[in-house]
């Protein structure tokens, strides 16, 4: 699992290959895989789109917020450089805690501690931008609160949540 844009050559050292098929061909994908420096990792045919979209949600969808987030910065005045400046030391920490904490002990932000009004006051401040920023927003929100809260259907229904959490 890695992203290629095209532009430069990826590190493959140390990175899942997820194989599949007969077993002759997994064996020659597990070949390659471990020949390339990857991790072959057998999973059903049928799984495929589920772990390509797994992917998509980190690489793709990932690099999607990350450009929200800056082009939210922009229209508040910050350069392009300024932007990036700004959210760059936030990724890498998260995904710093991630990798060292686990998923719990790294979720930072309104939700995670429970302050439900800034949740709603950001909402708000995104109908300004386009319809997207918020949509996303709301949909991350409710995400966050299903995968990383200790309590999820208590956290989506807190009535302060700020949101429909149908």
């Amino acid at each position: 699992m890695q992203t290629f844009s095209g532009r430069g050559t990826p590190q493959l050292k140390g990175v899942i290959f997820a194989v599949e098929g007969n077993r002759a061909a997994r064996r020659t994908a597990q070949e390659i895989a471990r020949a390339l420096g990857g991790v072959p990792v057998t999973i059903r045919s049928n799984s495929k789109p589920a772990y390509h979209a797994a992917g998509t949600l980190v690489a793709g969808h990932g690099l999607a917020l990350v450009e929200a987030a800056a082009q939210t910065l922009r229209a508040l005045g910050f350069s392009k450089p300024r932007a990036q400046q700004a959210l760059l030391p936030l990724i890498r920490q998260m995904l710093d805690n991630y990798e060292r904490l686990g998923p719990q002990a790294a979720w930072t932000g309104p939700i995670s501690r429970g302050d439900f009004s800034t949740v709603a006051k950001h909402g708000h401040a995104l109908r300004r931008y386009p319809r997207e920023f918020k949509d996303s927003y709301t949909a991350l929100s409710l995400l966050a609160a299903r995968v990383l809260s200790k309590k999820p259907a208590a956290t989506r229904q807190n009535p302060e949540f700020g949101m429909e959490c149908g």
